[in-house]
């Protein structure tokens, strides 16, 4: 691999070490503003928008970095199964934060971001930013 293709990495890897930071404070460390979101509609109460808005651009780094030829539904797909496995990771390092507790709604709110991401990928012209030019 060259090293034009090692840096396509570079933003999943720097999105990845920041999810990885933001797991390791509590919800005290992290502020308030979630539960703003979550008074303005309080439908979402128990809807997690930081996992949420994390694993829809994790999503889109990934896909970012494997660059296909065509974004077909399989490599959503490898997307989408990517994030999970990442959020699995971040559950199981949550484990071993004091103040946090590994969530399988947190898990469930990653896989939905991840998810919209490769629907938006969907779009032509969303979808064209991705693929290489011919």
């Amino acid at each position: 691999m060259n090293s034009s293709k090692w840096l396509r990495w570079l933003p999943s890897i720097l999105w990845m070490a920041a999810i990885f930071y933001f797991s390791s404070r509590t919800g005290g460390d992290l502020g308030g503003w979630l539960d703003a979101i979550q008074r303005w509609i309080p439908m979402m109460a128990g809807f997690d928008w930081g996992h949420f808005v994390s694993y829809f651009i994790l999503a889109l780094t990934y896909l970012w970095g494997l660059r296909p030829t065509v974004v077909s539904w399989a490599v959503k797909g490898l997307v989408v199964l990517l994030c999970l496995l990442y959020g699995v990771s971040d559950e199981l390092h949550q484990a071993f934060v004091p103040g946090r507790t590994p969530d399988v709604y947190d898990l469930r709110n990653d896989t939905i971001g991840a998810v919209l991401a490769m629907l938006v990928c969907s779009v032509p012209a969303v979808r064209r930013f991705f693929e290489p030019k011919r």
